[in-house]
């Protein structure tokens, strides 16, 4: 066995969104293209025992819960493969926690890589699915796409088609310096819905030929945007400063709260970013150097 490894964990956008009403099992199934942007957190895994099970995990940024993304994949790995490893994580976050970037799930996907590299375990597309399912919606796309990566999501999450990613796309993310909880945001769009405020949105089938389209022609809407920027104005103000800075497109990503705008050039991106960073906290997702894996 490998002593341990170093993984990125690419965060994503949400490019539309369609929520469609609770269902029997209290899921929602959704309509969107995920697409994965280069800011990321980093991961070091190191093996601490080959004999005994326990985890242990750090943050450099917050104190995470006892049951979190990382637990959860760690128990339902060891479960499914019968292994009894030590393992301690080192977790140096980027991306925002509530800021429906998917950095949980894109975590525990990147985690249950290193497990898989430093156990040398292979596991089936089904032991993936249940470790998925088990730990986060969102894992399934990340499962099946890493930076670049790009594809249309539907059911609760579970259902990923890949695309091939858009090159001539760049994109700014600005933190509106709100927490989303993922549950009280599916509360609102829930209530919106009964309320009869429902958001239009595009069908499945044309999901792929509008995202083939200039930004500046894209009809993509997203069913949180709405209640969540009626809770939280600060949402809507970053949305149209986004929009004055020059983005061809911007929309809010996932459940919120991060705010994202398209641009058609790097340089287009870093002016925007001078502009609203007397503002709001901003990052320019746009490609770079960074190295995904080391061994050690």
């Amino acid at each position: 066995m490998l002593a341990g490894i170093r993984v990125s964990a690419p965060a994503k956008i949400n490019i539309g969104l369609k929520v469609f009403p609770k269902r029997a099992d209290g899921f929602h199934d959704i309509e969107s293209i995920f697409q994965t942007v280069c800011l990321c957190d980093e991961l070091e895994v190191t093996l601490t025992a080959e004999n005994r099970r326990e985890f242990t995990v750090s943050c450099d940024a917050m104190e995470l819960p006892e049951d979190n993304t990382l637990s959860r994949t760690y128990e339902a790995f060891c479960d499914l493969t019968g292994k009894s490893i030590g393992v301690r994580v080192m977790l140096k976050k980027h991306i925002p926690a509530g800021g429906g970037l998917g950095g949980g799930s894109s975590d525990a996907t990147a985690f249950l890589r290193a497990l898989c590299t430093i156990t040398e375990e292979t596991l089936s597309a089904e032991q993936q699915a249940e470790i998925a399912a088990r730990v986060g919606s969102d894992v399934f796309f990340f499962l099946h796409c890493r930076y670049p990566g790009c594809a249309v999501v539907s059911g609760r999450g579970e259902k990923v088609r890949t695309i091939s990613p858009r090159s001539d796309i760049y994109v700014l993310l600005v933190f509106p310096g709100v927490h989303s909880s993922t549950k009280v945001a599916y509360g609102l769009v829930d209530a919106y819905m009964e309320s009869g405020k429902l958001v239009d949105g595009l069908g499945l089938p044309e999901l792929e030929a509008e995202y083939r389209k200039p930004a500046a022609e894209w009809r993509f809407t997203n069913s949180f945007t709405a209640p969540l920027a009626q809770t939280h104005p600060e949402i809507g103000r970053a949305l149209s400063d986004v929009r004055s800075a020059g983005a061809l497109f911007a929309d809010m990503s996932g459940s919120g709260s991060t705010v994202y705008g398209v641009f058609d050039s790097v340089s287009a991106v870093k002016n925007a970013s001078l502009v609203l960073t007397q503002s709001w906290n901003c990052c320019a997702a746009v490609p770079d150097e960074n190295k995904n894996v080391s061994l050690y």
